[in-house]
């Protein structure tokens, strides 16, 4: 099944800063989610409902939407992407209007 992939503008900036082969290889594995490949694995405990591709030694955190939606929310290095990620949705969940 194809997926349309819905690529968050934090995603996006994360891409223009990387140096031109990672740049290539975050490109193609956003490409190739599309079609749900690529190493994929689903996030638990604090971050349970959404999944992580690999993008060597990177980490793409994403969701799926509504329909046939996937949606790119965040990039980042392996070391530090789930702390940042999970403190960004605290964050939201606890601003008012979210």
């Amino acid at each position: 099944m194809s997926h349309s992939v819905v690529i968050a503008a934090q995603v996006r900036e994360f891409g223009r800063r990387l140096a031109p082969e990672p740049r290539r290889l975050l490109r193609r594995a956003l490409i190739g989610l599309k079609n749900e490949s690529g190493d994929l694995r689903q996030l638990e405990g604090n971050l349970a409902g959404y999944h992580r591709l690999r993008v060597g030694r990177h980490r793409v955190i994403f969701r799926y939407a509504s329909g046939s939606a996937i949606e790119a929310l965040f990039v980042e290095e392996r070391s530090i992407v789930y702390e940042i990620f999970a403190a960004e949705m605290l964050k939201r969940l606890k601003s008012p209007g979210a």
